[in-house]
């Protein structure tokens, strides 16, 4: 996949900087690392700068995002309570958690965006929340404009910087990945165990 994206960019530019930044956003999987950093070593080599880099990059994770936002606001709080009573039983789920999981949401969820944009899988995956939540289009716009900025800003500038090696950045950045997704994984299943763990003893 690295070498499908490297040559997409040698190739297209900020047009295809732009796409595989979209693509990422809707397709976690496909490391914005790689794109990123390697953008950042193309503006030593070639017409490219760092500023045409971070826009078209900003701009492809804004309307990646926006796309995600609109599949939450699909998935509205009502529906997701639908599915619940139909099929919630499997997971012990009621309706009151998925209004309590809204109204959570719809008090830190500002911060939740910002931050979590810094945040590998996630930083794409906090937009169907934020629509889900029908947070505030605008403010959503702004803080995942801010987010993905200061992400893409800190990328790019040291794929220039480190220009060649730009790919031992990329270790350095799967290492943190995996961090994070291990992190992540401890967190869910923590979260799982005192869930059932408190519809176990409610149930008694």
């Amino acid at each position: 996949m690295e070498h499908w994206i490297t040559e997409m960019m040698d190739g297209y530019g900020y047009m295809g900087i732009f796409l595989l930044i979209t693509l990422e956003n809707l397709f976690p999987p496909i490391p914005s690392e790689v794109i990123l950093t390697f953008g950042g070593f193309m503006t030593t080599y070639s017409e490219l700068t760092v500023t045409g880099v971070v826009v078209s990059s900003t701009l492809g994770s804004v309307i990646g995002a926006f796309l995600l936002y609109g599949v939450g606001r699909l998935l509205n709080v009502e529906r997701l309570e639908k599915i619940v009573e139909r099929y919630g039983r499997i997971l012990r789920l009621t309706p009151k958690d998925i209004r309590k999981a809204n109204d959570w949401f719809a008090k830190y969820g500002a911060w939740t965006v910002l931050f979590c944009r810094l945040i590998p899988l996630v930083r794409s995956l906090i937009s169907i929340p934020a629509g889900c939540t029908r947070m505030n289009f605008l403010k959503f716009t702004l803080l995942t404009t801010l987010g993905s900025l200061a992400w893409n800003v800190i990328l790019i500038c040291i794929g220039a910087a480190v220009g060649a090696s730009w790919d031992t950045i990329v270790g350095y950045m799967d290492t943190y990945s995996n961090i994070v997704y291990i992190g992540l994984a401890l967190l869910c299943a923590i979260f799982a165990f005192l869930f059932l763990r408190k519809r176990v003893l409610a149930g008694k």
